[in-house]
């Protein structure tokens, strides 16, 4: 007797999804690409909305529960109740005939075996759009602020399909960040996707909170941050920089709010379960399209940690029954990763310009967490523990950087000839080294003195004071034009600063800051 009402409900529920499914695709306005994914995914789902199952397994992160009847759709979002707290759990998997695995976004001890879950009959869906600005949210769109809720009109799932390639925008243009390194020799491109490469404690999130500082800042669009299993305080720290700094605006009671605000905020921090810091980068990317897509706007999309993406992927993976591959990381790691990659991309409607950070396990580039994102990238950053220990900084490797837009056609055959004598010289020296650990530097001819002594003074003037850094050096950040960039490179490179020491060239901006420090320094002496 019971089966029969659910045999009638479905085919009616089944039509009703095209019509719900119209309006939401149309309040969305998406990507000509985009629109699929939201009318495709409902339509099979709403035929079971509401059933509900119970759960039969717990283990982790993994739930598996059990329904009669139709199963929900992968990818589909259950809730159920957990002491009084909403626990989402996103299908992963169908297991014979009435149950499917999922991964919970959230803490699942307190479960327990019996218990209901209610299908919700779409796919996890996160506030998007104005209203998100100047708040930090969770996995699941929940405001973790404690500033009461976003009360944002749109909505969007976290997992779209990337524009089409015919949507797709080719052009290519320098953005400029104000860091010497970087501009001079492994340019970004706007609408390009930068990683930052390094191992534990190099300076990755330095560079970005740089990054946002120097871009964002002086940027007109908007920003969104997905702090994807890194600490707490640094996501603590950054909202209270974006305060202090303008970013977040305020009302007349000094209080956070939207209006004004350029920048939301995504967390799924190192505290979070799994299945949350494996789907907060999908979280913010949502929010990101939203910006690209309806608003039209350039974007910029900063990820810290990419690494702890992969990192949650392989720890479910396991709990799903999936044999691990190469050194443990889920066999699925190639296609995880360009599901993420592949929709943060420039279209013909606006632009995303992604800044990732990227740990680098025991330092090993060819770990194949860091490795599988190189594909991906448009320009690398590369920091090198070796040139921290140096005291430079940012330890940014000028010979192991790399990006695309490097050329004449670019950034100009000025830039293009600069760069590559730089990294000519530093190469020189870098063969030089093992000569003059074992001979001296008596041994070297005189053309190879000088350059050793223009690679040091280079390797110096490649150092930079940063704006977030300043409570702890005290010296004052700076920010560099690229045209100063590139015309004080190529005075040095082509020995116009000879007679200046070493040590003027260290932690300055541009070369007049060289010349008065070398003044300076002649005066004390």
């Amino acid at each position: 007797m019971a089966t029969a009402p659910k045999t009638t409900k479905a085919p009616a529920a089944a039509k009703a999804a095209p019509k719900a499914a119209a309006p939401k695709a149309a309040a969305a306005a998406k990507a000509p690409a985009a629109p699929k994914a939201v009318v495709k995914t409902p339509a099979p789902k709403a035929a079971i909305t509401g059933a509900t199952g119970r759960i039969s397994q717990i283990i982790g992160a993994v739930v598996d529960v059990t329904f009669e009847g139709r199963l929900p759709a992968i990818l589909s979002a259950l809730e159920t109740d957990n002491n009084g707290n909403r626990l989402v759990l996103e299908v992963a998997q169908h297991l014979g005939e009435n149950t499917v695995r999922t991964i919970a976004m959230d803490a699942t001890e307190g479960l327990t075996r019996g218990q209901p879950v209610k299908d919700t009959g779409s796919q996890i869906r996160v506030p998007v759009g104005p209203m998100t600005l100047g708040r930090i949210l969770n996995v699941i769109g929940e405001p973790i602020d404690e500033r009461g809720p976003v009360n944002s009109p749109f909505t969007n799932p976290i997992h779209a399909e990337a524009p089409a390639f015919i949507d797709q925008s080719t052009e290519a243009s320098i953005l400029v960040t104000g860091i010497k390194v970087i501009d001079l020799l492994a340019p970004y491109a706007r609408g390009g996707k930068i990683g930052l490469f390094g191992g534990a404690g190099v300076g990755k999130t330095v560079l970005i909170q740089e990054l946002i500082n120097n871009i964002a800042k002086g940027h007109g669009g908007v920003s969104v941050f997905a702090g994807v299993g890194e600490r707490t305080r640094e996501g603590n720290d950054l909202y209270h920089e974006f305060l202090d700094a303008g970013v977040i605006a305020k009302d007349a009671n000094g209080d956070p709010t939207p209006e004004g605000s350029k920048v939301a905020l995504v967390f799924g921090q190192m505290n979070e379960p799994p299945g949350a810091r494996a789907r907060v980068a999908l979280s913010g990317l949502a929010n990101a399209e939203y910006f690209r897509d309806v608003e039209g706007q350039d974007v910029l999309f900063f990820v810290d940690n990419i690494f702890r993406f992969t990192q949650a992927g392989s720890e479910v993976s396991a709990l799903l029954g999936r044999i691990p591959s190469a050194v443990g990381y889920q066999p699925t790691l190639s296609t995880d990763m360009g599901a993420l990659q592949e929709r943060i991309t420039s279209t013909n409607k606006g632009s995303i310009t992604s800044v990732q950070a990227i740990y680098v396990p025991a330092d090993d580039l060819t770990d194949p967490a860091p490795a599988t994102s190189f594909a991906h990238l448009d320009a690398t950053t590369t920091l090198n523990r070796a040139i921290s220990e140096l005291g430079i900084y940012p330890a940014v490797d000028p010979l192991d950087s790399t990006s695309r837009v490097l050329t004449p056609a670019v950034v100009g055959q000025e830039h293009y000839d600069t760069a590559r004598a730089v990294q000519e010289t530093l190469q020189k020296y870098k063969s030089l080294q093992d000569i003059i650990a074992i001979l001296g530097m008596d041994e070297l001819s005189e053309e190879d003195k000088l350059t050793v002594s223009r690679a040091r003074k280079i390797q110096r003037f490649l150092s930079q004071p940063f704006h977030v850094a300043e409570v702890f050096t005290g010296i004052s950040g700076k920010f560099v034009a690229i045209e100063d960039t590139v015309k004080s490179f190529k005075a040095v490179v082509e020995g116009e600063y000879d007679h200046l020491p070493e040590s003027a060239f260290y932690m300055v901006g541009g070369i007049e800051e060289a010349v008065a420090k070398a003044q300076k320094l002649a005066e004390a002496a």
